[in-house]
């Protein structure tokens, strides 16, 4: 047995978690998260004062899966995950 640990935006926990049902993976973890990586934050406007947000909503998923599992669940995850962030950045060009 392997553990997966992955942290994902809110946004994309339903698609993923999809993804993972059609491999046959139906029982997984969900934590609710705050992080940071290469966004590194965001300065936000509220009723006139500006604040820096430093840490953003994130996602853990915690898979438990067979040895044989782990090469798959991590290719279908990753890449899933990754597709829709460069679909949504292509979006912002057209």
């Amino acid at each position: 047995m392997k553990m997966v640990t992955a942290f994902i935006q809110p946004k994309r926990l339903d698609s993923v978690r999809q993804v993972l049902s059609e491999i046959d993976i139906n029982g997984v973890s969900v934590t609710e998260v705050k992080g940071f990586g290469r966004q590194k934050g965001h300065t936000e406007l509220y009723r006139g004062a500006e604040f820096v947000v430093e840490f953003l909503p994130k996602v853990k998923l915690e898979i438990a899966i067979t040895d044989e599992q782990v090469d798959e669940v991590i290719e279908t995850s990753v890449l899933h995950a990754r597709l829709m962030v460069e679909r949504s950045e292509m979006a912002k060009f057209l």
